[in-house]
């Protein structure tokens, strides 16, 4: 092979690499989507849908009808129990069976964002807006003094 043919065989080699990642750099993320999603610990997006979208729909799907194989990951599409709010605040920030308790992950308000979010796509229509102050009242400090309180005045 002469010098010439092979800087051309080098050449069409290379043109061939770089033409074979164009697809892969048309598949690019987002800007957005290389943002850190969690930072010191913590979930960061604000937003209802994109905590569902990053978080919750690992397990429920994307579509909220929950799946089954390793473990049961129950629908959220259509689901009567979100009818009050208390109930799906207090699953997310205490866990429930296989829930694991994601309180430390999110602050009230992100909990109540997404809250808000499920109980109003997928099937679901419930009215009423969720507050960061009803998701406190969930948290176990929270559940301990209320509960202490009620104690106190019912003896």
């Amino acid at each position: 092979m002469t010098g010439k043919t092979m800087r051309l065989s080098t050449l069409a080699a290379a043109v061939l690499l770089a033409a074979s990642a164009l697809p892969a750099l048309a598949q690019s993320p987002a800007p957005d989507a290389l943002e850190p999603r969690v930072k010191g610990g913590r979930f960061v997006m604000r937003d209802g849908e994109a905590i569902y979208r990053n978080v919750c729909q690992a397990c429920h799907m994307a579509d909220a009808k929950g799946a089954q194989g390793s473990g049961i990951y129950p629908a959220l599409a259509a689901n009567p129990r979100l009818a009050a709010a208390a109930y799906p605040i207090r699953v997310i920030v205490n866990g429930q069976k296989g829930m694991p308790s994601l309180g430390a992950l999110f602050d009230d308000d992100q909990v109540a964002a997404v809250v808000a979010y499920v109980r109003t796509h997928f099937g679901n229509s419930y009215a009423g807006a969720v507050t960061a102050a009803e998701v406190k009242a969930q948290r176990p400090a929270a559940a301990r003094a209320a509960r202490a309180a009620g104690a106190a005045t019912a003896g």
